[in-house]
């Protein structure tokens, strides 16, 4: 028996041989593809940013949303994205429904424009005139001829702008000027409809809709003023000009300026308190002489002088809010008071201490101003109408008239 497994030892040991050298062969090739996916598996990580789930896709699925970091923000919810998604194009898209006859239009301008831009859109001082310098033929061709003739004192609106929808828009955006976007839809087609009926584009029983606008873009005097074959729309088009930069003699440094005449300087009261007081740039405070300051220090110097005219602050104070100020104070402000009237200083209309002056001593001055402030009107402080303010509460309008009558202290 040992003889007999001594003879077969070495056939085993060759089988032992060949099972030991593929079981190694195994664990080898096992061995490798655990370190290739371990390495890929590193790789992901390291190229993926922390917190950010990673989304897993198939041939029939849509990209999956990428998680946000968490603690940097949020989504936008719906009624904040509507809010600012308020834009009409050209062709008319996200124009809202509504209506709104001409006749209805002149009584909301004549109540919440016409202060600024005249009765009848010619302007009132304050600005360019909207209507004007536009022809019959105009509305015909689609061209301005007055613009290349150049033969107008001043452009006007209906001259330049070539859709209605941008006519439309920046009134929803922006007016009236002490309550922008305060106006309704149907209350911008109505004012809109003024506008196109004041340059003869609609006639005066007209009413204009978002069914018909697209029919009346049709006879707007410059809607074929616009022309984007050339070098501003698309890059390597044809320029505007032809001519050549002579690149010669050429001055070590430019300078750009500009400056109001003499003779203008104080026409319309304190300038730079007539803007919004917002940014680094302000208008010339025509209450002081000429700055001669750097931009920066000129900006500031403007913007500090503009919350004095304004009230918000003293010329010894650094600059101030209209939210640490007086309730009366807060009120004006909100309800644009202080875009017409500065505190010390005439502007578009007289100071409130001028106010003060006038009705010192009076024992109705309160109910007098009272009711002019509600009902609007002209002729007291000059040709310049003050509209109506029916829509600011009566506690409210009794609290800045007491604060008026005190000087506005």
């Amino acid at each position: 028996m040992f003889t007999s497994i001594e003879r077969k030892s070495p056939r085993n040991r060759r089988r032992r041989a060949q099972a030991v050298a593929i079981a190694a062969l195994w664990a080898g090739a096992l061995t490798l593809a655990g370190l290739t996916v371990a390495a890929w598996l590193s790789a992901s990580a390291k190229a993926a940013p922390a917190n950010v789930s990673q989304p897993v896709q198939t041939a029939s699925s849509a990209p999956a949303r990428v998680k946000a970091p968490s603690g940097i923000g949020r989504d936008a919810t719906p009624a904040e994205l509507s809010a600012w998604d308020i834009d009409v194009r050209p062709d008319f898209k996200g124009l809202p429904k509504g209506q709104g006859s001409v006749a209805d239009g002149q009584k909301l301008f004549d109540a919440r424009c016409a202060s600024c831009h005249g009765t009848f859109g010619e302007s009132n001082e304050v600005f360019n005139p909207l209507v004007g310098g536009t022809t019959a033929d105009d509305i015909k061709t689609g061209h301005v001829a007055s613009l290349r003739a150049n033969n107008q004192p001043v452009r006007t609106t209906l001259m330049k702008v070539d859709t209605i929808s941008t006519i439309w828009d920046y009134i929803r955006r922006a007016m009236p000027w002490n309550a922008p976007r305060s106006l309704t839809p149907d209350e911008v087609y109505a004012v809109t409809a003024y506008i196109l009926n004041l340059g003869e584009i609609v006639p005066a029983d007209f009413v204009l809709s978002d069914k018909n606008i697209a029919d009346v873009q049709k006879s707007m005097p410059n809607r074929n003023g616009m022309t984007r074959a050339h070098g501003m729309w698309r890059v390597g088009d044809k320029p505007d000009t032809h001519n050549k930069a002579c690149m010669q003699d050429c001055p070590e440094a430019g300078i750009v300026t500009s400056a109001l005449p003499a003779y203008a300087r104080d026409a319309h009261g304190d300038l730079a308190a007539q803007n919004r007081v917002i940014g680094p740039v302000r208008g010339v405070d025509t209450k002081l002489p000429p700055l001669s300051g750097t931009a920066a220090q000129n900006a500031s110097v403007r913007k500090t002088a503009a919350l004095v005219t304004l009230g918000m602050t003293s010329p010894d104070a650094p600059a101030q809010t209209a939210a640490v100020t007086s309730p009366a104070a807060t009120l004006a402000d909100k309800n644009g008071c202080l875009a017409c009237h500065g505190v010390t200083d005439k502007k578009i209309g007289p100071a409130f201490s001028e106010v003060a002056t006038k009705y010192h001593g009076q024992s109705d001055a309160t109910e007098k101003l009272v009711a002019k402030i509600r009902a609007g009107g002209a002729g007291n402080w000059g040709s310049m109408p003050m509209p109506p303010q029916a829509q600011v509460a009566e506690t409210d309008v009794r609290t800045m008239v007491d604060w008026i009558l005190r000087g506005a202290h």
